[in-house]
């Protein structure tokens, strides 16, 4: 079997949408399955590592990519896409022979209207991102230093955006929306900072008005040079695109169920 992107694409197939699992050819190195999927899935997580399963995993974090294997599973790896749980890597067959595998499962996190806030509520908008995105991973860059970052920038952050720099790391919301890890200053004689951007060219920015950079507002500049102001916060902005299909800049769209891609790290 010659393995490419496209034999994968017919793979996958064979177990969307409803799921399920392939034992792969033996001769097939189960490594490149493993990396055309993270090419296109970002960073995956480890759910068994030599035949031991992370005692940490339940639905919420892959599990139900197991269950077909009933206790064989040697090396599997996760990927959060959507509404399915997408997992590969090795396993015993009935014969016990260690075999490639890939495995499909559904996912389920809260539903948007189970996370959505009474409108007198005292929002946390960084929690609610969290259930929207059923993650479940510890936290990507704890360790960030904020006070050397805003030194260099010469301005205060805003706090939601740190946590959830902090919280997610390097990547994209909905393999789409990508977190820039410090803002970019490109147009900051326009009195903007970029936070993050998409594939579009659209830019997710601030207007760092004023020294509470927890009051700034968001603002798109749009691929056409469009500024479009919105009165809210960077997180909050990314949980209403996420789920209010009549927002300018929706992802609702696209996906009902939503998660963060963790990009794959250089080796």
């Amino acid at each position: 079997m010659e393995l490419t992107q496209a034999t994968v694409n017919e793979l996958l197939d064979q177990l969307s949408p409803g799921g399920g699992s392939l034992y792969l050819p033996s001769d097939l190195d189960p490594q490149a399955v493993t990396d055309l999927l993270a090419d296109r899935y970002g960073l995956p997580r480890t759910l068994v590592l030599d035949g031991f399963t992370d005692p940490t995993v339940d639905d919420s974090k892959g599990g139900a990519l197991l269950v077909p294997f009933e206790g064989r599973a040697v090396k599997i790896r996760a990927w959060a896409y959507g509404d399915q749980w997408v997992g590969t890597g090795t396993a015993r067959d009935a014969e016990g022979v260690e075999r490639p595998v890939l495995v499909v499962a559904r996912r389920e996190v809260p539903k948007p209207s189970a996370v959505a806030p009474d409108e007198d509520e005292d929002v946390d908008w960084l929690e609610r991102l969290i259930r929207i995105t059923g993650w479940t991973q510890p936290a990507q860059r704890p360790d960030v230093h904020w006070a050397e970052v805003e030194s260099r920038l010469g301005t205060p952050l805003p706090s939601d955006y740190k946590r959830m720099v902090e919280t997610f790391g390097v990547g994209a919301f909905d393999g789409y929306l990508d977190l820039n890890q410090e803002p970019w200053t490109d147009l900051r004689e326009d009195g903007l900072l970029i936070w993050a951007g998409t594939e579009h060219e659209d830019l997710y920015c601030w207007r760092a008005d004023g020294d509470d950079a927890d009051r700034w507002p968001v603002v798109v500049r749009s691929f056409d040079g469009e500024d479009v102001p919105f009165d809210c916060q960077a997180a909050e902005f990314v949980c209403r695109i996420l789920v209010d299909p009549d927002h300018r800049f929706t992802m609702a769209r696209y996906f009902d169920t939503h998660w963060f891609m963790t990009y794959r790290r250089s080796a």
